[in-house]
């Protein structure tokens, strides 16, 4: 397995135990897309993938527990 697919693999697995949890209660998923330079592409679905504020209160927080959890992540970017 080389770098890119193990840190998209601890991103995912990241979001899986500590983020998706929470989001689900919004009826909010989470999706990693790629992973590459420091930027975490994730894709968000259901409730507040719309609301301008609620993605941005999500980036935020997700940019804040990644980068707490996995140091090579410098920001995290919405994917359409």
């Amino acid at each position: 397995m080389d770098d890119t697919a193990s840190l998209k693999d601890r991103i995912a697995k990241v979001l899986a135990e500590e983020l998706a949890p929470v989001l689900a209660m919004d009826a909010t998923a989470i999706e990693v897309i790629d992973v590459a330079d420091g930027v975490a592409r994730v894709r968000l679905g259901g409730a507040c993938g719309c609301n301008p504020s609620s993605v941005m209160a999500i980036i935020l927080g997700l940019e804040q527990e990644l980068r707490r959890r996995v140091p090579e992540i410098e920001y995290v970017e919405i994917a359409p």
